[in-house]
């Protein structure tokens, strides 16, 4: 991948180490240049198009933040009205647009099961606008909305399972990944570019900033959520649940929450928890029809 022409310029305003962008460059070197970027607005939107700059060789339009699912359904009409079929469409926004805000015109674009590639960047939280707890942030992290206190462990509830509120609309193909399994990643898109119909894919994407850790360890902690067994990497085609990766060993949770400041605050019987609810997410896994 290395040796792959970048189709994201370098220069762009994002944080050092920004998961986003990663997250943009893989994607791109997977697509290749026939496509079109429908994008919503957030971190990446903000700090790759400053008027009249853009870090983008690609086709690329930007929407609100709750609807560039419905932008893409329209590109997706135009261009059959052109009689292309082969410019493909990718959906990109992070976790704020996609989780919550943008929820309802996705849910609609699955429903349609329009030709669309939907990929969500999540960094866990809005971190655009402060760093504000989204539907993406895990239990306990705090966020300048649910913020540790005497009363408070931090955000309170668990994560949304969005792959698999996905998957049950029907779609043919819905998947994580992660930017630090970047071979995964790439060939989840590619597969799913080969695929008709709506497609989703969540690509964790570690933040500096809102995370509280060295832009030197982006990528670090991006394999150590999978390593923990707290990001599990699996695709569901047609219904079918298969993880894409098998721990011989899962690593302790604590090395993950433990290399970050929004975690900083979280006691030992707290870390524990967290512990057993993904052992038990694994020990179902193994009992359940899913192909490991």
């Amino acid at each position: 991948m290395a040796k792959e022409d970048d189709l994201m310029a370098p220069g762009h305003r994002t944080c050092a180490g920004c998961g986003g962008a990663i997250a943009a460059r893989m994607l791109l070197r997977a697509t290749g240049p026939d496509v079109i970027m429908c994008q919503a607005t957030g971190c990446m939107e903000v700090a790759t198009t400053p008027y009249p700059e853009t870090a983008w060789k690609v086709p690329w339009i930007h929407s609100l933040f709750e609807n560039p699912s419905s932008v893409a359904s329209g590109v997706v009409a135009s261009l059959k009205k052109q009689g292309n079929d082969h410019t493909k469409v990718i959906c990109f926004a992070g976790d704020g647009s996609t989780y919550d805000i943008g929820f309802g015109c996705i849910s609609g674009m699955f429903e349609r099961n329009d030709d669309v590639l939907y990929v969500c960047y999540d960094n866990e939280a809005y971190m655009n606008t402060g760093i504000q707890k989204s539907g993406g942030t895990p239990e306990y992290a705090s966020t300048t909305t649910s913020p540790p206190g005497k009363h408070s462990k931090g955000r309170l509830g668990r994560k949304k399972p969005l792959v698999e509120i996905a998957a049950a609309h029907g779609i043919p193909y819905a998947a994580t990944a992660s930017i630090g399994y970047p071979a995964d990643f790439k060939n989840k898109v590619k597969k799913a570019l080969s695929i008709k119909g709506a497609k989703f894919i969540v690509v964790y994407a570690s933040c500096p900033t809102g995370w509280g850790i060295d832009g030197a360890d982006t990528i670090t902690l991006a394999k150590s959520v999978v390593q923990t067994g707290m990001w599990p990497l699996y695709e569901i085609e047609n219904g079918v649940k298969k993880f894409t990766l098998k721990l011989p060993e899962r690593k302790p949770v604590s090395e993950y929450l433990g290399a970050q400041k929004r975690f900083k605050h979280l006691k030992e019987e707290d870390v524990a928890h967290i512990q057993k609810e993904v052992d038990e997410y694994w020990e179902k896994a193994e009992k359940s029809n899913c192909i490991l």
